[in-house]
């Protein structure tokens, strides 16, 4: 597993450099769209149903990252003007969806 070596805001959004050398920028709003946290995705039941979320398609503009902080040695959490604090971002998680804003 790739593991962050530098992480930092800038401006409106998240620059993340990996051990490969790989770099990512992540605008903010739209890190904090794709929370992977239930409060946002939601969560299923045993039966796969779907329990809460609701909370895709929300506008986040203008939602800025104002902190974050390592968890353990295989996630990222992230501390958002709206309060939002839940989603823990694992390195996969990021790295995947850093693919889509690369290009």
């Amino acid at each position: 597993m790739v593991k962050p070596a530098d992480i930092q805001l800038i401006g409106n959004e998240v620059a993340l450099r990996w051990e490969d050398g790989v770099e990512d920028y992540f605008p903010m709003d739209q890190l904090r769209a794709l929370s992977p946290s239930a409060e946002t995705q939601g969560e299923h039941d045993l039966l796969g149903q779907r329990i809460g979320g609701g909370e895709e398609g929300r506008d986040f503009t203008g939602v800025t990252v104002t902190g974050f902080a390592p968890i353990g040695g295989y996630a990222i959490q992230f501390h958002f003007s709206d309060g939002h604090r839940s989603g823990l971002y694992s390195f996969e998680y990021l790295r995947n969806i850093g693919a889509k804003f690369r290009g």
